[in-house]
């Protein structure tokens, strides 16, 4: 194990210990793959569960107040609950997309210049889909452009 990876802390992601890298271990090796499809599919798991409790929650607490203030607060608060979940409806979808990169052998490698994202990038976030250099750059477009 390089040095650098002895002195780095263990990460967790879903419950599964981050990868530890072998010397002269081939980038995206088919153990990486599967450790990466299997924190991908333990965190759609986790967000689907998340799904379907918001459902049950929203039927099960569902009732028409009499009084306009409990009413306002019950739609305020699913209104606040149904955006979370529009926001895990698109990462479950990035998800998706790295699992499918997985079985393309795509995972791992920048969409814009093709180099590797590192191991330590996509354990921090599995869905990325850019290596550091070019988000920087992508980020700092953003903030040029005032998106």
């Amino acid at each position: 194990m390089p040095k650098s990876a002895q002195n780095e802390p263990a990460l967790v992601m879903m419950g599964i210990p981050a990868y530890q890298t072998k010397d002269n271990e081939d980038y995206m090796n088919a153990a990486q793959r599967d450790h990466f499809r299997n924190v991908l599919t333990a965190w759609k798991s986790q967000l689907m569960e998340e799904v379907d409790r918001t459902v049950v929650h929203m039927k099960d607490e569902a009732a028409n107040f009499p009084d306009m203030s409990d009413r306002a607060t019950q739609e305020e608060e699913f209104s606040l609950e149904l955006r979370t979940r529009d926001r895990e409806r698109k990462l479950i979808k990035k998800i998706e997309d790295g699992l499918q990169d997985i079985d393309d052998d795509n995972y791992g490698y920048c969409e814009a210049c093709g180099v590797e994202i590192g191991i330590r990038r996509l354990e921090a976030r599995p869905t990325a889909t850019l290596c550091i250099d070019c988000k920087t750059v992508a980020e700092i477009r953003e903030k040029q452009d005032g998106i």
